[in-house]
């Protein structure tokens, strides 16, 4: 039987392996997505107006906790590299919308795709079908986690 203190001290050690391995795994990820010339900001940018839908700069500084000016810089780039397109605020036509383009999206769908594709093959080939059934269970555990 362990003491209280050793219980919360294999849960801490169980959490960093957990913040490091999810990182690694996270990484691992990212180079699967081929994001090219993009960043990892401008990415997180692309990332917010997919599930978020069209925002303005500044309420894109605001949730990604950028300056204002960073934010017009990451714009900017998203926009000659004709990622993200804008379009006059009608609550508020000094304001400008900005949302994806159909190539965006259309480049956001195959990187997805490309890294399920990734760690899907990696389960298959790692993976014993009872492993595979663990992590499933793990996967539940994760998401309450999350929540």
């Amino acid at each position: 039987m362990h003491t209280p203190q050793e219980e919360h001290e294999h849960v801490l050690q169980l959490a960093g392996d957990l913040r490091i391995l999810i990182g690694t795994l996270r990484r691992r990820l990212r180079e699967e997505a081929h994001l090219g010339d993009v960043s990892m900001s401008q990415a997180s940018v692309l990332s917010r107006l997919e599930r978020d839908g069209p925002a303005t700069a500044s309420s894109l500084a605001r949730a990604e906790g950028m300056r204002p000016q960073s934010m017009a810089a990451t714009v900017l780039a998203l926009s000659e590299a004709q990622l993200v397109t804008g379009s006059p605020d009608p609550a508020d036509g000094r304001q400008t919308l900005l949302t994806l383009t159909d190539s965006c999206r259309a480049w956001i769908a195959a990187s997805r795709a490309a890294r399920e594709d990734w760690l899907a093959r990696t389960i298959e080939t790692r993976l014993t079908p009872d492993e595979v059934i663990e992590l499933n269970h793990a996967v539940a555990l994760l998401k309450r986690l999350a929540e």
